[in-house]
């Protein structure tokens, strides 16, 4: 099951129990809908996780879930659940997609309705169900921006900036949000509905409106006055379960927070803030960045002063998994674009080095020797153009490093010969087949692969694409073990697909010291861009630059290839 499967599951038990009896079973409510929430914005799969035993890292999930999330992931199914819904009709839970339809105003209409209006009822709700529900963070921030573009031209306007899972940069959006400060909510109203995208008004209010773009992207707007913008922009940015545990922090405090307003209960005054690090100021913590806002530690770390100093754009100095167009005979895709013009583009981004990791030549089409022959010629090439760029004395020369993408073998041996692996500076391994080995099969895979001396980096090493594949099954405590031990880096590949390392394991590795690469898998040129939506997924694990091997100079790069 995928994380939206689980995440629907998990709310449908939640409504089942609300629908048996509501003050009963208040606290399952609550609990089933709580970590349907955190499994919902989960940028690891639940399976994977279950897999390394690290269902208790997921917000939410508490001991009573996690027993028969065991169960589903074991057998298929969990027998409590389906006795407590044993009596519902799953077209109840499928016409609760519809709006403003809950389980019991579900169970109504199949019980009232027509059988023909019922069935096209049901038709409507499962066309709903059937739409892409998530969007890649590229795609659901450049719709945003666009919008914001246009509300821009509205001069009531002080301020705006995305909500929710766009503003903590999550690798997959639904809704887009977005607040606005202004003393003039009306005519930001009419301005957002006036969009020429749209497709139609869903809602609209003195204070908030949605509309439906192409591709059946819903966007929703909160006006809000400027004095109290703070408030606004911390509550609606979430995560929920944040949201929860910091209501229930300033209720320790004697304080009761809203999104307008933090109330002192002793004194009865509302004290409202015009940006959000008064307000956690006024609640005794350090300001905790959007990216940390999933109830992970993050509010015991500000209240004692131990927030990491996250990664920014500006700390990375080179890009570490670049493909080029020079023919090495690969069985993969090669880039679109010239070593030459990828480099100007580096330098336009003040790196100090680059790595160009062309896909090994195809192992089928080619003998050993040819293999060690097109490895000596690319070496020569980029050899050349270090030296050429050296020789013009030109500004803003950055290193070449001559690398090589290897997709490992099913045993973890490389189809590279050694004679190849001698003419790179270093190699990067990854799983570009054979996705469905065990878990002891595949982390053996692995850390065969990461032991030739010449291999430095995992690349995008779970294999996951999102909405698209899972990842594989790797008993992560080994091969990071094996990481810390022998000095191997693991990437966090930044192209939109893959965000891979997950924030959930690049934490782990923080934790416990392991060096992180950033590489875009620049294929074309505009890709080599996307090295930002990897410093999110940094941000979102914790890590600082001290992390991310690429922050460091040339100079000190090198002695950490030594």
């Amino acid at each position: 099951m995928t994380n939206l499967e689980i995440s629907e599951l998990l709310r449908n038990v939640a409504s089942a129990y609300q629908y048996l009896d509501q003050n009963k079973y208040k606290f399952q409510v609550i609990a089933y809908n709580r970590a349907a929430d955190s499994i919902e914005h989960a940028t690891s799969e639940l399976k994977d996780l279950w897999d390394d035993e690290k269902l208790d890292d997921v917000p939410s999930i508490g001991p009573s879930i996690a027993k028969h999330l065991d169960e589903i992931f074991k057998t298929g199914k969990s027998k409590h659940f389906e006795e407590l819904m044993k009596d519902i009709p799953k077209e109840a839970f499928t016409l609760m997609v519809l709006p403003k339809v809950g389980l019991k105003t579900a169970m109504k209409m199949i019980a009232e309705l027509p059988k023909k209006e019922l069935l096209q009822k049901i038709e409507e709700a499962q066309k709903l169900q059937n739409k892409v529900k998530r969007h890649l963070l590229p795609y659901a921030e450049n719709i945003a921006s666009e919008v914001m573009e246009w509300l821009k031209d509205e001069p009531s306007i002080q301020k705006l900036d995305t909500l929710g899972s766009l503003r903590r940069r999550v690798a997959t959006v639904g809704d887009i949000d977005i607040a606005v400060a202004t003393n003039k909510p009306l005519e930001v109203i009419e301005r957002f509905v006036n969009y020429p995208k749209k497709q139609k008004v869903i809602e609209k209010g003195p204070k908030t409106a949605s509309i439906l773009l192409p591709s059946n992207v819903q966007v929703d707007i909160l006006v809000t006055k400027p004095e109290a913008y703070g408030n606004a922009l911390q509550h609606f940015t979430g995560s929920k379960n944040h949201n929860i545990k910091l209501r229930e922090f300033s209720l320790k405090k004697g304080l009761s927070m809203n999104e307008f307003r933090v109330l002192d209960k002793k004194s009865d005054k509302p004290k409202s803030f015009e940006n959000e690090k008064e307000l956690y100021s006024y609640l005794g913590l350090d300001f905790i960045e959007p990216e940390l806002r999933e109830d992970s530690g993050e509010i015991e770390a500000a209240k004692t002063n131990n927030l990491p100093d996250l990664l920014k754009v500006s700390d990375i100095k080179a890009d570490l998994q670049i493909h080029s167009n020079y023919d090495i005979e690969t069985s993969h895709d090669l880039g679109i674009n010239s070593m030459q013009e990828i480099v100007k583009r580096a330098k336009d981004l003040n790196y100090e080095y680059i790595a160009f990791t062309e896909h090994n030549p195809s192992k089928s089409g080619h003998t050993p020797e040819q293999i060690i022959d097109i490895l000596k010629r690319k070496k020569e090439y980029v050899e050349q153009l270090n030296y050429s760029h050296e020789k013009t004395g030109e500004k803003g020369i950055l290193k070449v490093f001559n690398s090589l993408e290897i997709d490992m073998n099913k045993d973890g041996t490389l189809p590279v010969p050694d004679a190849g692996l001698e003419t790179l500076d270093f190699a990067l391994v990854s799983i570009h087949s054979v996705f469905d080995l065990s878990r002891t099969e595949m982390t053996n895979r692995i850390i065969n692969a990461l032991s030739h001396p010449k291999v430095k980096i995992f690349a995008h090493p779970t294999g996951r694409k999102i909405n698209e594949r899972e990842g594989v099954e790797i008993d992560w405590e080994k091969v990071f073990e094996f990481c810390l031990k022998n000095n191997k880096w693991i990437e966090i590949n930044s192209d939109p697909m893959r965000l891979d390392l997950p924030d959930v394991l690049v934490r782990d590795a923080v934790k416990l010291g392991i060096k992180l690469t950033l590489g875009t898998d620049t294929h074309s040129l505009d890709m080599i861009d996307n090295i930002k939506y990897g410093v999110d997924v940094a941000r979102r694990g914790w890590a600082e630059k001290k992390d991310i091997v690429n922050t460091r100079n040339l100079k000190e790069f090198e002695e950490l290839l030594k």
